[in-house]
């Protein structure tokens, strides 16, 4: 008896449930929804059409989080190769759901039109970047060591390029395109060996990026696009302050008033209407001015620790496809985590980037979860 309850303890040892990112991720959920009601609850309660409701925002927010939390412990225990059956479905799904934006179906708010009234709110782009790491990674497993010519190269890289136009145009929303074209990126430097490709597209990308910018200030600004005003204001934010600038002024405001620890949590002023969006994009800006550099590091570090459980997930998957599905999703977390801090911090020029488990939304945060419940379904299937 003593020899069969020794075997079974080792059995049941034999895999490993990574709770340090549960924890982390509960945490960020855990914060998110603090802030979430720290910064919206003085828009709320001034808005009729919010029925003046200072909880509004949080009430919503957390209502996705319990489902999301739902959804992520059921999925967390389906075996991850269970998602390949859906991997080509869904990337043809996403398509459409974007497409649906044209219709009537399409809601607008603060003049995009990026939601879908499907019963509920539904942000197609969210859905988009789950499937096309499910997508990718089944699609470089198929492959196999045709990924090492440059004509498998080239395949796999144009697989995002009519999500991410869809997304840019119908939606309007190019920051997302770039995280989707980002997440493809990383999973192709992951999957391939030759990295000498990676270094020369990068360089290329910097130089058009630098390139572009030159050729923009070069241009008088009544002949420039939306966006190219507001590279414009990335440069000189006090030149438009009054225009594509001031967002990034009030956000840079709200962080150096902040100090080193903060003036206390609900003690922001520019929540007070002075920072359009604090409750989505530029949270970040309200975590600063209400914890200080201090409680901004801290979240950076749990972010840091975050994409760190999803490495080591990636380094130890038991095939090539959990190593995939696990670096996609690290890809997105930390691609998404970096622009949007830049953004708040005007390190980049302003685009619509929330901050994951954090910034108020409720498609953003469901899926998120679904993601991290995959992870946590590859890191099941690590031997200790």
């Amino acid at each position: 008896m003593k020899r069969v309850e020794t075997r079974r303890r080792k059995k049941q040892a034999e895999y490993f449930f990574d709770y340090t990112l549960l924890f982390i991720v509960l945490f960020l959920l855990g914060f998110g929804l603090i802030m979430v009601y720290s910064t919206s609850s003085y828009e709320a309660s001034m808005s009729a059409s919010l029925n003046y409701d200072e909880a509004y925002y949080l009430k919503h927010q957390a209502a996705a989080t319990a489902l999301g939390l739902v959804a992520m412990m059921v999925v967390s225990r389906i075996p991850y190769h269970f998602w390949e059956i859906f991997a080509l479905p869904g990337y043809l799904v996403s398509a459409v759901l974007i497409a649906l934006v044209m219709t009537p179906l399409g809601i607008t708010a603060n003049g995009a039109t990026r939601w879908l009234n499907l019963g509920v709110s539904v942000q197609p782009a969210e859905i988009a970047k789950l499937c096309m790491i499910l997508f990718l990674a089944s699609f470089i497993c198929k492959m196999g060591k045709g990924i090492r010519s440059f004509r498998g190269f080239l395949l796999v890289l144009m697989v995002p390029v009519p999500i991410c136009i869809m997304v840019w145009q119908i939606t309007d929303n190019m920051s997302s395109a770039i995280i989707i074209f980002g997440i493809a990126f990383l999973m192709l430097f992951v999957a391939s060996p030759e990295y000498k490709r990676f270094l020369l597209m990068g360089a290329a990308g910097i130089a058009g990026a630098v390139l572009l910018v030159f050729v923009i200030v070069q241009m008088d600004s009544s002949d420039l696009s939306f966006r190219g005003n507001r590279i414009l204001a990335w440069l000189n934010p006090e030149d438009y302050a009054t225009g594509t600038g001031f967002q990034t002024l009030q956000s840079l405001y709200a962080i150096g008033s902040g100090g080193i620890f903060g003036k206390g949590l609900g003690q922001s002023i520019q929540k007070l209407g002075f920072l359009p969006e604090a409750q989505n994009d530029m949270i970040f800006s309200i975590i600063c001015e209400e914890t200080g550099l201090t409680g901004a590091c801290l979240v950076i570090l749990l972010f840091g620790l975050l994409i760190w459980r999803l490495m080591v997930t990636a380094t130890h998957a038991p095939d090539l496809c959990g190593s995939l599905i696990a670096a996609g999703i690290m890809a997105h977390m930390a691609i998404q985590v970096i622009l949007n801090i830049a953004v708040v911090t005007n390190t980049i020029p302003n685009t619509g980037i929330t901050l994951p488990f954090i910034s108020y939304g409720g498609t953003s945060v469901l899926f998120l979860l679904g993601e991290m419940g995959i992870a946590l379904s590859v890191s099941r299937q690590i031997k200790t």
